[in-house]
């Protein structure tokens, strides 16, 4: 009789540890996506970049109503791309550079749903070999998240529960390479106009992929050792 109650008692224990490892082998990789992401991640002093700000995820699931994105200090101008689904207003400062620029959703951003933001800034030549912070606060049907955590120094950003998107500033280019002549100002606008979509997919390619990836390994793995839990205990049986 206790041999009996026993044996499932262990399975059952099995399986409920199993369950807990499904959860965070899924859970952790999806976590780690849940940030507000700039593509690209670095640009040169004295040139223009077209800045792409990407998410993926609400509020603790509730949808996103609107993003609002400091311009940090360094910055010469703030030109946010007008692009259907969002309405943008822009708080001026004393020079006329923009301070802030809000995108509100025309309808709310379902959870689960890519969405993105797009502006071109220009960096000044005084931020060169720096980072800048462009702090964003996500607000939500209910509810919102100020992404705007940076890592002290020697602190892994990855440990941030909302880390600020971050641009590392490198130096100068040469007028050929950075477009200061006339034409190639033109050609580098157009260029920017037709890779904003391109960032976008690089974000979704470096951060929601790999999640699912890590997502599926783990659910598989946990799986596996279910089907082996549940084997042995009707073996014994």
């Amino acid at each position: 009789m206790t041999d009996t109650i026993s044996r499932p008692s262990r399975t059952r224990r099995a399986v409920i540890g199993v369950t807990a490892g499904l959860a965070l082998a899924i859970g952790a990789p999806l976590a780690a996506s849940a940030h507000v992401h700039v593509t690209p991640e670095t640009a040169s002093a004295g040139g223009t970049e077209t800045l792409t700000f990407s998410f993926s995820h609400g509020c603790d699931g509730s949808p996103t109503t609107a993003l609002a994105i400091d311009i940090p200090e360094g910055v010469g101008n703030a030109t946010p791309v007008v692009q259907g689904g969002w309405t943008i207003t822009r708080e001026l400062g004393s020079t006329g550079v923009p301070t802030r620029v809000v995108y509100t959703a025309d309808a709310p951003v379902e959870d689960g749903l890519k969405a993105a933001v797009s502006m071109d800034v220009l960096f000044t030549e005084g931020t060169t070999d720096t980072t800048l912070a462009f702090p964003v606060t996500q607000t939500c049907a209910e509810g919102e998240t100020a992404w705007t955590q940076i890592a002290e120094d020697g602190e892994d950003p990855h440990d941030l529960d909302a880390p600020a998107p971050m641009v590392a500033v490198g130096a100068a280019a040469d007028d050929a390479d950075t477009g200061h002549g006339e034409g190639s100002a033109h050609a580098s606008e157009d260029a920017a106009a037709a890779d904003a979509g391109a960032g976008d997919a690089a974000s979704a390619s470096a951060a929601d992929p790999v999640a699912r990836w890590l997502a599926a390994v783990g659910l598989a793995a946990g799986i596996a050792a279910l089907v082996v839990v549940l084997v042995r205990g009707r073996r014994r049986a």
